[in-house]
């Protein structure tokens, strides 16, 4: 065989040896983003009609939230925001678009205090997808009945809803990053009414509404406040009374 076929031969396995890399590596890479973005990587390929594309953007979404200051809530401002939240919920007897206005407010606050930006709707989607996107379906749901509810057109059941949706997304800012991370499934526990068993995100049974408000800050210095969030859903209770379980 002459020097040149033998060159010629090396060549083509050196190009066939790259090949095979770059389509493991690229592999590699999409089975990873589609672990972490979960249904948004699925909503990405749709958007730019195009895997590869797809990968570039949240990959470029993942490159600009660590260049963010993320950090997770202390101990002492968990506390706070459930508290709030436990205040937020009762109001929701009496005044339920109040109360879906304030739940949007206080879920804006704590990705202010996690640090995030809040300036523009698309751009907190992008940023919330990178740790929050199993969840994220519940803060478009929610934010399309704060814009229905602001024109006056959302009904008390969409503003029950609202307020399921922006507990699954509160609940979830207030886990740490790493916590978010390692959950697989969306929380789609739901409100409940006073008295009733709801299962928190840690797989425990409590009892929610009112019986759950009251130990809310000690759950909160113990446990965390993620399951004392999740575990008070809306109390809605009487002549008014709607079924709040979802």
């Amino acid at each position: 065989m002459s020097t040149g076929a033998t060159v010629a031969i090396i060549v083509v396995i050196v190009i066939i040896v790259i090949a095979v890399a770059v389509l493991s590596a690229t592999a590699a890479r999409r089975r990873r983003l589609r672990r972490r973005f979960g249904p948004e990587y699925d909503r990405a390929v749709v958007d730019h009609q195009s895997q590869r594309k797809a990968d570039a953007e949240l990959t470029s979404r993942e490159r600009r939230v660590r260049r963010l200051d993320i950090r997770p809530l202390t101990a002492a401002a968990r506390s706070e925001c459930t508290a709030q939240w436990a205040s937020v919920q009762e109001r929701f007897v009496d005044q339920p678009a109040l109360a879906v206005t304030e739940a949007q407010q206080l879920v804006t606050t704590v990705l202010q205090d996690r640090g995030y930006p809040t300036e523009g709707y698309d751009q907190i989607l992008a940023d919330l997808s990178v740790d929050h996107a199993r969840n994220l379906e519940h803060y478009r749901a929610a934010h399309a009945v704060s814009e229905s509810a602001a024109r006056g057109s959302a009904s008390t059941e969409d503003l029950r809803q609202a307020m399921i949706h922006y507990r699954a997304m509160f609940a979830d800012l207030l886990r740490d990053v790493a916590d978010a991370q390692q959950s697989a499934q969306p929380d789609t526990t739901a409100a409940t009414p006073d008295g009733a068993v709801t299962e928190s995100p840690d797989g425990t049974a409590a009892p929610s509404g009112r019986a759950a408000a009251r130990p809310a800050g000690e759950a909160a210095a113990n446990d965390g406040a993620t399951a004392a969030a999740a575990e008070s859903g809306p109390a809605i209770t009487g002549d008014r009374a709607v079924d709040t379980r979802s």
